[in-house]
């Protein structure tokens, strides 16, 4: 999987560097401000992404004496710096559109700058998706975050591709940078949003849609010896899971029979995450107090009958409370 990213990643390298040329020649042709600052943030896209390929290869190496969870962090420090990056291109774009708006200067050869950037547009948009797709696939948060900055980098040239030709059809030159403007604030908003989701997977920061579907999980694969599961909390090394929970089971079992027990719900879970997880889980003994929630039927331990399963929530799951009626 981690040679699947890096062999995608350097074909964004690869693609940023091209697009990148393309768009400083629409520049010198046309002389456009709002294609200026397309290129720049092109630039972001180069320096990003050779920051991206150097972490997927960093985080690819095992786990050693020094990082026993893996080197995985650091695709979430590469992706704050590329959400930084962004931004500061952004701030870069309001400078150059605001100073082209004090100090116009004459556009030319408008028609052949705008193709070179439809063509830029179309290429972007088709590797940003697949780059999405993929860092989605194989929990890359480096190449969704890659993803999702040459999806914005189309939009906003599309946006741009609109305002120049109401240039051409208007001869109004201040479209230009009112252009330029807007998409500047939204390449700016789209650095802030890689940025935010890279701070929250630094500060390990709860992850609802894994815990959601480690829940989904387990109900449907539930085991009648797994009494309470309860107090899970998850920690993303960029696609691979430590997983922390309390499992309840029987407490006149042995400790062969408990780990038994425990061994059918890692099991589980790293079928469901394809061995991408490492667990630490803690065994407790049931309650007298838990047996109406218990349907083993073959117990004769029992203080009071079974009256119903407890289905498993994202509340309840992560509670550090055993799971009572």
């Amino acid at each position: 999987m981690k040679n699947d990213n890096i062999k995608i990643q350097k074909i964004l390298v690869s693609v940023s560097i091209v697009l990148f040329i393309i768009k400083i020649v629409a520049w010198v042709l046309t002389g456009s401000v709002a294609i200026l600052t397309d290129a720049l943030e092109s630039t972001v896209n180069v320096v990003a992404g050779f920051i991206g390929l150097y972490s997927i290869i960093l985080s690819s190496k095992p786990k050693d004496k020094e990082h026993p969870y893996g080197h995985g962090k650091v695709e979430f420090i590469s992706s704050a710096i590329e959400g930084t990056l962004i931004s500061i291109a952004g701030i870069i774009i309001i400078y150059e559109a605001i100073n082209n708006l004090i100090h116009p200067h004459d556009l030319k050869q408008l028609d052949y700058g705008l193709i070179l950037i439809a063509i830029t547009a179309l290429v972007n948009y088709l590797v940003g998706y697949y780059c999405v797709k993929k860092g989605i696939v194989n929990n890359s948060p480096i190449l969704v975050a890659s993803g999702a900055h040459l999806k914005s980098d189309t939009y906003s040239t599309i946006g741009l591709l609109v305002g120049l030709l109401f240039v051409i059809i208007t001869g109004y030159k201040w479209i230009d940078s009112i252009a330029a403007l807007i998409f500047a604030f939204i390449i700016i908003f789209t650095g802030y949003k890689i940025i935010r989701k890279s701070i929250s997977g630094i500060m390990d920061e709860k992850d609802a849609e894994i815990i959601d579907e480690i829940v989904v999980v387990l109900n449907k694969n539930r085991n009648r010896n797994w009494i309470d599961i309860h107090n899970i909390r998850v920690i993303n090394y960029a696609g691979f899971y430590h997983i922390d929970c309390h499992l309840t089971v029987p407490y006149y079992i042995n400790v062969n029979e408990a780990h038994a027990i425990l061994d059918t719900l890692t099991e589980t879970i790293n079928e469901h995450f394809q061995n991408r997880v490492e667990f630490f889980i803690h065994i407790d003994g049931c309650l007298s107090t838990q047996c109406s929630i218990c349907n083993l039927s073959n117990c004769d331990k029992r203080s009071t009958h079974f009256v119903q399963t407890i289905e498993w929530t994202h509340q309840n799951i992560i509670s550090n409370q055993k799971h009572q009626l």
